[in-house]
């Protein structure tokens, strides 16, 4: 029989793989950390479903918050948008 929880496992999945492809084909890179933040918010919603709140805590803070941090300001330094592999 399927569970609440399933069906949450499964929808949070998906999401998780919706926000990996709109990551790596958008060519705006502040857009790609904003995808890729969401699916990392995807797994947590995974973890949190799997009872797992220490690994929770800690993937949060550092998928979420310390690493698309560091992306932004790398990003920052460089051009926003991808070249896509042209040398121009």
């Amino acid at each position: 029989m399927i569970t609440l929880i399933h069906l949450l496992l499964s929808f949070s999945s998906l999401l998780a793989i919706v926000f990996v492809y709109l990551a790596i084909t958008e060519k705006d890179l502040i857009k790609a950390i904003v995808f890729s933040a969401g699916q990392s918010i995807s797994y947590a919603m995974i973890l949190q479903l799997f009872a797992a709140p220490d690994v929770l805590l800690a993937y949060i803070a550092v998928s979420v918050g310390i690493y698309s941090a560091l992306l932004v300001y790398v990003v920052s330094k460089t051009e926003r948008f991808d070249g896509g592999g042209k040398n121009e």
